[in-house]
């Protein structure tokens, strides 16, 4: 009985390099890099401690005390919530623009506003903490703004690139490539 969702030779029929894959929807957000281990590990680590406030909150249930359970559980809902955005944290490109998301606000810039996005050589975070060391970035630079002001997009010491260079660099070539063809659209 022949499984073909199990063996590798889908991956080399003719057939398979003429149909679209998902990622080739240009209006779709995309994020053009896996999470890092850092951001990842954070995430599990918040993930664990929602569920001891989760049983927690069974316990104190059990107990009696619904008032108490109830704050728990809403704890847990936040503790939830901030692990999924932590997740969701990073730089994402489509059709529409350029779209930085950080732990608390989003913002989106369009591609008619975009006047670059470069690699550059300079001081940056580590891990976001106040800390700064030599390091590279991905820079946004805005038609709509002074020449001097840049925005940091990613960086190869935060929580997703923090020793994997060659991983920072796939990204920033990717996003860079991507800038260029979707303004030259625009």
């Amino acid at each position: 009985m022949p499984l073909p969702f199990l063996t590798a030779d889908r991956a080399f029929d003719e057939a398979a390099h003429d149909t679209a894959l998902p990622f080739d929807d240009r209006d779709r957000w995309r994020r053009p890099y896996r999470p890092g281990p850092w951001r990842v590990g954070a995430a599990a680590v918040l993930l664990l401690l929602a569920s001891f406030v989760l049983v927690a909150a069974v316990i104190i249930a059990a107990a009696g005390a619904l008032s108490g359970a109830a704050i728990c559980v809403g704890l847990a809902g936040l503790i939830i919530a901030a692990a999924l955005r932590l997740l969701r944290m990073g730089t994402w490109v489509s059709a529409q623009g350029l779209r930085r998301v950080s732990f608390l606000n989003t913002q989106t810039v369009p591609w008619a506003q975009v006047a670059s996005v470069r690699t550059a050589q300079q001081p940056v975070r580590w891990l976001g903490l106040p800390r700064t060391v030599q390091g590279q970035a991905l820079v946004l630079v805005r038609h709509d703004r002074a020449a001097g002001e840049r925005r940091l997009l990613l960086t190869d010491r935060n929580a997703d690139f923090l020793a994997r260079r060659t991983a920072f660099d796939r990204a920033a070539d990717t996003v860079e490539v991507w800038a260029d063809e979707y303004r030259r659209m625009a």
